[in-house]
């Protein structure tokens, strides 16, 4: 069996960074330390040099939607496809969303698992969803923990089409049960009775530029509110998908004062894009949900990133081509979603190269090892430590470059975050312990990618 030996890079761990060199065998670490001299490995050994690279744990994207299936189409990135762009930003683990068929969580998971592990190229977990409340969702969710998935999605919003657990007492019956499985709950936290009410009493259009409009902070801070007095009650951590809003934050340090577990994701459209992205003739590609809010909402968030209030940045990767995007104007039936797991980690370490705001340190737990911790893949994933799996970045912190639709990998054909200079980029990623990208050139496998067991 040969070995790889990445020399002279800095390593970074959530704790730590240091000069040192990384051996790995097989698919795993198995040795780190100031120096290690490759004579002294028995077997053929590989030599990578790393010299001013950082060394990253693979990049965990805690919230994709890859080969969604929607409103009778489906999304722009299928797992071969995601797999691909991933790599291409340093992300080695998803955690990916299964829908609920309303008969057996489990069965759904099962079918999801499958269809992600003929094609998936690096590894993945995942969210099941629950819509709805039956007398035989306690065994569905004791047998959907067995089968190593650790996390059920719930949606305060979404009635219209079926996701919406409406009853109170249901929903509290639900957090209930994922805490006696030791289940991790997450919330998509859009209240919708307000959406609603708003939509019926509206007398504008309905132009993504007036999507913030119907669908406003507030109705996010009342579904923060609304199912962080369940978790309190029921006393079991929340994690709220995707925070978008100021207001929503506002609420989420009232239920930490009050003794709640909070988990916060955000997302990178939400810490640098506004709603001005909704005006034009483009604006049907910017539109999403929660939408686009002000640019004093992306500030309040990348102060409470930078201040250490928020866990977890993800992508909600969500693609349709531009064309499907572009073939409605009306917030209704515009395809909801946009394209981001590759895009995270440069526009994470723009914040960090800018000084002050963010230590390298810190966006390593938020990309990978907060993840990891959270859904049950740690010390597997997310973590430069012998033993662990060897998923790592060798990334330049130093390359200058435009996001464009030139740049990025995805098959929508556009990044909502086209002209943005970043610094910093992956120029190496490693599966376990197998090269999936280097010399611009993706090397993964349809098909090699693993279901990880959440260990929960």
């Amino acid at each position: 069996m040969s070995s790889i030996l990445i020399q002279n890079g800095l390593l970074i761990d959530t704790e730590w960074k240091r000069r040192a060199d990384i051996l790995i065998s097989g698919s795993k670490i198995v040795r780190i330390a100031p120096h290690i001299n490759p004579e002294s490995i028995g077997d053929r050994v590989n030599l990578v040099h790393a010299d001013g690279m950082l060394v990253l744990p693979g990049l965990i994207d805690a919230h994709t939607h890859y080969h969604l299936i929607s409103r009778g189409t489906v999304t722009a990135d299928s797992f071969k496809e995601g797999s691909r762009l991933a790599a291409f930003g340093g992300v080695t683990t998803v955690v990916d969303f299964a829908d609920d068929d309303k008969k057996n969580l489990a069965a759904c998971s099962r079918a999801r698992i499958q269809a992600m592990g003929r094609e998936m190229s690096i590894d993945f977990s995942l969210h099941q969803g629950v819509y709805g409340y039956r007398d035989s969702l306690k065994e569905e969710l004791h047998e959907l923990k067995a089968l190593g998935v650790g996390t059920i999605k719930l949606f305060t919003t979404y009635k219209n089409v079926g996701y919406l657990v409406e009853n109170r007492d249901e929903l509290k019956k639900i957090f209930e049960f994922c805490r006696d499985e030791g289940l991790m709950i997450s919330v998509h936290c859009e209240d919708d009775r307000t959406i609603e009410e708003l939509s019926e009493a509206w007398k504008g259009t309905f132009l993504p530029k007036d999507h913030p409009d119907l669908r406003p902070a507030v109705a996010e801070a009342r579904a923060i509110d609304y199912v962080g007095s369940i978790a309190l009650e029921v006393g079991v951590p929340l994690y709220v998908v995707h925070l978008s809003s100021r207001a929503g934050l506002e609420v989420v340090r009232e239920l930490r004062d009050k003794g709640l577990e909070v988990i916060v994701e955000t997302t990178p459209h939400y810490l640098f894009l506004d709603r001005s992205k909704l005006e034009g003739e483009n604006a049907s590609l910017y539109v999403m949900t929660p939408p686009l809010r002000e640019k004093e909402d992306n500030e309040a968030l990348q102060e409470a990133l930078c201040n250490g209030e928020i866990q977890v940045v993800a992508s909600d990767h969500c693609a349709f081509t531009y064309q499907q995007k572009l073939e409605s104007s009306d917030t209704r039936t515009i395809y909801p979603g946009i394209p981001g797991t590759e895009e995270i980690l440069p526009l994470v370490y723009s914040l960090v190269a800018q000084g002050e705001r963010l230590t390298v340190n810190e966006m390593v737990n938020l990309l990978s090892t907060g993840p990891a911790k959270y859904f049950g893949l740690y010390p597997e994933k997310g973590v430069l430590r012998e033993g662990s799996d060897a998923d790592i970045v060798i990334f330049n912190p130093d390359a200058l470059w435009t996001l464009s639709k030139e740049t990025t990998h995805s098959k929508s054909g556009y990044t909502p975050y086209e002209g943005i200079n970043v610094q910093g980029k992956a120029v190496m990623t490693y599966l376990r312990g197998r090269l999936i990208m280097g010399d611009d050139m993706f090397l993964g496998i349809p098909g090699d990618g693993r279901f990880v067991k959440a260990r929960r």
